[in-house]
């Protein structure tokens, strides 16, 4: 029986290790890239869509506000497991530089501040976009999605997913810069 199974076995053609884990990386990298790309925003580069908004604090909220400085405006979802991971690490680079979230689809205005406060957010300028209209401006279609303005509120810089502070800090700095 086991000459058998070997007699089979002989038979097939093996890929070499090496290569099979090549193809499956592969597939992996691909997968990932086409879910970036679908998730990817259509607004990409050049003047900013306008910002009319209130945030949590009842307060008007413009780009006008923040001319002269560079900004970081992230859309972010209450339902959107790597906004969680993310804000809090959003919330340190606004120590620092200029920020402005906007909770896209996420309720209400006080369902959204109870999950500022539940995350200990409170050092976070947010914007509720309850409907998703202002999302749809910026061409938002996943979240988070993080936009970087230079000091005439031009954007240079876009970003996807989970991305790091030091990442964010840099990218300001160049927007600064210009």
């Amino acid at each position: 029986m086991k000459d058998d199974q070997n007699t089979l076995n002989a038979g097939k053609r093996r890929l070499p290790r090496w290569l099979k884990w090549t193809l499956e990386i592969s597939v992996i990298i691909l997968i990932f890239m086409l879910i970036r790309a679908w998730t990817a925003p259509t607004v990409t580069m050049g003047p900013a869509p306008p910002i009319f908004a209130t945030d949590l604090n009842g307060e008007m909220v413009t780009l006008e506000q923040y001319r002269g400085q560079p900004l970081l405006v992230v859309f972010w979802a209450e339902w959107c497991r790597i906004c969680k991971l993310e804000l809090p690490l959003i919330q340190r680079v606004a120590e620092d530089w200029p920020v402005l979230t906007v909770a896209m689809q996420s309720g209400d205005d006080q369902a959204v501040r109870q999950v500022v406060e539940q995350e200990g957010l409170s050092g976070l300028r947010v914007a509720n976009d309850a409907t998703g209209e202002l999302s749809r401006a910026w061409g938002v279609k996943g979240v988070p999605v993080m936009y970087i303005l230079d000091s005439s509120g031009e954007i240079r810089f876009v970003e996807t997913g989970l991305t790091s502070t030091w990442g964010l800090r840099a990218r300001l700095w160049w927007a600064g810069r210009e």
